[in-house]
């Protein structure tokens, strides 16, 4: 039986007194941890040592690299044409995915989106696309080559074998109170996006009511971090610090999210959805070497929708095949005339889940149907009685509960008292 060449005990002392823990010492417990000689309850311990004394950029590179090293690294290199990815921190109503990739992919980028699935009152873009017929997340490494080789756009789930440390990690975080830790929260991110083999990575971070990160300086924080780590290990990375404390676009669930994502690609769709799609669009591309690219033109054309269609059929997808649609139904609507003054994210998004468009455990199945759709946003002028939004659900008996958690999440007041949001892009972070 081979020696260890470090204690676990003596690397968490060293973070919870505040020093910083050598490089090699770092990167085995991270090896440690992932073979299992390094206990839950001793990594638990340095996370909240973390979580309460914080990391130094070359530390956080480290630990970020020891993820990376854990498991199986891909590499795009034989494409034969650039790559670039997007992240998103997650918030309601955020489908920017589907139709960001197809219009990336117009203009010879390979787009490799490895995804995941929602928790909580987050969506997750796989389970959007299952609301497609046929439509499958899963791709053999071969595959994914072939259709980013062949077509350009890729939107799968994301392989075991990246990061596994990060996995083992994340779940221990979950039940010890340390997920907010901007350097874990950092390195989790980009070890999978790293990982995943990308030259170039957009990060859309966003700060608000229903963002992970509410406080806009610890948003910026975060994407600060994560731009380092991505500059560190030669990803061309660039950082949107994004708006979300009111939903994005008009929908909000699963299939309802694909419908809007396909007005998008048709040209039309909200102004806020088309607006953030463009502006992400533009940062992947010039990091791929075409900052000029018109992204306008392509939706207008027709060209997106059609590298839609096609990614879609590729994954046995048919993007003709209705969607599936709620057997009932719950319409809101305005209690005066006035203005929509505000409609908090947050709030949203838990009647969404509640609906049955999310799931409170890894294992739930979603209801691909179950949403809201949103038919004003804050500006907008109403009526008495005029509908402001629909519930969506196969199951009545959930309207109810949703409704309860969109008690003071919405009002209608006097014009005067409506305050102009900001942009919905607030900053651009580099390098």
């Amino acid at each position: 039986m081979s020696v260890e060449p470090f204690d676990a005990v003596d690397v968490i002392r060293a973070k919870r007194d505040g020093g910083a823990v050598p490089e090699d010492a770092l990167r085995w417990i991270v090896d440690a941890f992932t073979r299992g000689y390094v206990t839950d309850p001793q990594m638990a311990a340095f996370a909240m040592a973390v979580f309460l004394r914080g990391m130094t950029r070359d530390e956080i590179r480290v630990l970020t690299d020891a993820m990376i090293a854990s498991g199986e690294r891909m590499s795009f290199a034989d494409l034969g044409k650039p790559t670039a990815d997007k992240h998103s921190t997650g918030g309601v109503g955020d489908k920017i995915t589907l139709p960001l990739a197809p219009l990336v992919a117009c203009f010879g980028v390979a787009v490799p989106q490895l995804s995941g699935r929602g928790l909580g009152h987050t969506g997750g873009t796989l389970d959007k696309l299952e609301s497609i017929p046929g439509w499958r997340a899963s791709l053999t490494n071969e595959e994914m080559f072939a259709q980013l080789r062949d077509l350009g756009p890729v939107i799968c789930a994301a392989g075991t074998g990246l990061a596994p440390a990060d996995k083992k990690l994340y779940a221990l975080r979950d039940v010890t109170g340390t997920v907010e830790a901007i350097p874990l929260i950092a390195s989790s991110i980009m070890s999978k996006k790293i990982a995943e083999g990308t030259s170039a990575l957009v990060l859309d971070v966003k700060f608000g009511s229903g963002a992970f990160m509410q406080d806009i300086d610890r948003a910026r924080e975060l994407a600060r971090t994560m731009v380092e780590l991505g500059t560190d290990s030669g990803v061309a990375t660039t950082a949107l610090l994004t708006d979300m404390n009111t939903p994005l676009g008009l929908t909000i669930g699963n299939a309802n999210e694909v419908r809007e994502s396909v007005e998008v690609l048709a040209g039309g769709g909200p102004a806020d959805v088309v607006e953030l799609t463009v502006a992400l669009a533009r940062e992947m591309l010039a990091l791929a070497g075409q900052p000029d690219a018109d992204v306008e033109s392509a939706l207008r054309d027709g060209r997106a929708m059609d590298a839609w269609r096609t990614m879609i059929r590729a994954q046995d997808g048919d993007p003709d095949a209705a969607l599936p649609v709620a057997r009932e139904t719950h319409v809101v609507t305005a209690p005066a005339s006035g203005v929509v003054t505000r409609m908090e994210a947050l709030p949203f998004g838990i009647a969404a889940w509640r609906l049955g468009a999310g799931r409170a455990r890894a294992q739930d199945p979603v209801v691909h149907a179950a949403g809201i759709d949103l038919h004003v946003k804050p500006g907008d002028t109403v009526v008495a009685g005029q509908p402001v939004f629909t519930l969506l659900a196969d199951d009545g008996a959930r309207f109810d509960r949703a409704l309860e958690a969109l008690e003071d999440a919405w009002e209608v007041g006097p014009e005067a008292s409506f305050v102009v949001p900001g942009s919905l892009v607030r900053e651009r972070i580099t390098a």
